[in-house]
């Protein structure tokens, strides 16, 4: 496995409108694999292939329970509001307020092709919509009402 290199907000890859993943080769179970690692690595909940300078629809999350993929991701119901913090990998030392729903379904393929079905709610549900969000191109910071910068933690 590899770790990629995260891109940061600025870079165009992450504006994109991310390309359908067509065929689950060894290419993209690669890629699966490596985002998994590079999510771990920079303690990440969730990943976007575009994040790493792909521009494909593919996600990658781990809540505490394992890391698991979905390709093609679509977002088939929703309901509720929250608003909460959210950070991201591509946005180093920043936080910010957004709203989501609360309560979210996302169906796509896992690596072997098969359907997926995951009802998020809370956390899951707006890992989930962030995550989805980098595959249209857009970034949480342009979705908060509020930004503020995380104080550095003393080693």
């Amino acid at each position: 496995m590899t770790v990629l290199t995260i891109r940061k907000i600025g870079d165009p890859v992450l504006k994109q409108i991310a390309e359908p993943v067509k065929k689950i080769d060894k290419e993209i179970k690669k890629l699966i694999k490596d985002m998994i690692e590079t999510m771990a690595e920079a303690d990440g909940v969730g990943l976007a292939a575009p994040q790493v300078g792909r521009s494909v629809r593919l996600i990658v999350l781990d809540m505490g329970e394992g890391p698991f993929e979905i390709i093609n991701p679509a977002v088939t119901e929703m309901e509720g509001e929250q608003v909460g913090p959210e950070g991201c990998l591509s946005v180093p030392d920043y936080y910010g307020d957004v709203k989501r729903f609360s309560k979210v379904t996302v169906e796509g393929l896992n690596r072997n092709g098969r359907k997926v079905k995951i009802t998020g709610e809370e956390l899951l549900a707006r890992a989930l919509q962030h995550e989805i969000d980098h595959l249209d191109g857009v970034l949480y910071v342009e979705r908060a009402s509020s930004l503020y910068r995380q104080e550095q933690e003393e080693e």
